[in-house]
């Protein structure tokens, strides 16, 4: 059995007809990342990698200067233009509002020049907390009351930014310092081809599904190398795993079908605007069936000449029951 969601703008799949913007017309625009998401869930560390790659970067831009930046950006000389902004703006931000902030970003998404991507950085809250109580600081919007309040309050007023405005999703609750600039590489080199970019992830589901996933398939009933003693310390990138794993004859129908459940969807949400997917794949401890079918998922989307990210969230806290976070 599988089980499949989806999330983010763009999501509806099947629609013949279009005005998105073709990755040709993407080509042609400049690039502004808006970089936003809850206090603590990593906005500076995702920023400074973006200016590691070229990116100019601005923090805690005040929400009113977003209304005048398109004609800031097309007044500058032809040279300026070509190098692409990214531009952290959260409740902290002089002037924020929730009601604000969307009008303000749709506005941007109207202007021909600019190929505007929000990113939305998220974190479970008992880590949210965990990190302010470890930094001993207070949460921006709670500075006489608990942290907990603070983060409730910033989570009503992102609400409508993250649920139907962001194009990506990115969960740091189990990712390190090293694993959110990987991906900011990942996904927003300059070098990178325009497209749908993918993301395929294998996850634990004892930790939980991944936030960020637009697609969730539930592989846990594949015969379970855990139960194998042999088989216990290795994962589903070792070869004798994955000869068990291949031993099952439930995984070839599964994997044809999932193949023909992906594959044509892909174009038609490029066609709907859909800018980035992240397909999570799970198990019960995250180390070998959904290590091994995230691995030859993502080896089928590379074999159609795709670039995809593999991202084995779960697989360092599985074996060493820790995980290093931001």
């Amino acid at each position: 059995m599988s089980s499949l969601t989806s999330a983010g703008r763009g999501a509806v799949p099947f629609s013949a007809a279009s005005t998105a913007p073709t990755a040709s017309a993407k080509q042609d625009r400049r690039r502004v990342l808006l970089v936003s998401g809850l206090a603590g869930a990593g906005r500076t560390t995702a920023l400074r990698a973006l200016e590691d790659l070229g990116y100019e970067a601005i923090d805690n831009l005040p929400l009113e200067l977003l209304s005048h930046m398109a004609d800031g950006l097309a007044a500058e000389p032809e040279r300026a233009r070509e190098q692409p902004l990214a531009i952290g703006v959260d409740c902290r931000s002089r002037g924020f509002s929730g009601k604000d902030f969307v009008e303000r970003i749709q506005s941007l998404r109207a202007v021909p020049h600019l190929e505007v991507v929000l990113i939305y950085l998220d974190c479970s809250d008992e880590v949210l907390i965990r990190r302010f109580t470890e930094t001993r600081r207070r949460h921006p919007l709670a500075p006489d009351r608990s942290v907990a309040d603070g983060i409730a309050r910033e989570r009503s007023l992102m609400f409508p930014i993250r649920g139907g405005l962001a194009d990506l999703v990115i969960d740091t609750s189990e990712r390190s310092i090293g694993d959110l600039k990987r991906l900011m590489s990942e996904r927003f080199r300059l070098d990178r081809q325009p497209g749908l970019a993918l993301t395929v992830m294998s996850f634990s589901y004892r930790v939980g599904v991944p936030r960020e996933a637009d697609l969730v398939f539930d592989v846990r009933f594949l015969s379970n190398p855990h139960y194998v003693e042999a088989l216990q310390p290795f994962d589903g990138e070792k070869a004798e795993v994955a000869r068990f794993i291949e031993g099952d004859p439930s995984l070839a129908p599964f994997m044809t079908a999932l193949n023909a459940l992906i594959d044509p969807l892909l174009p038609s949400y490029e066609r709907e605007g859909k800018s980035y997917l992240t397909i999570a794949v799970g198990c019960t401890g995250g180390k070998h069936r959904s290590v091994y079918v995230a691995k030859r998922l993502a080896e089928s989307l590379r074999g159609g000449g795709r670039p995809v990210a593999l991202i084995h969230r779960d697989l360092q806290r599985d074996i060493s029951g820790q995980s290093h976070q931001i």
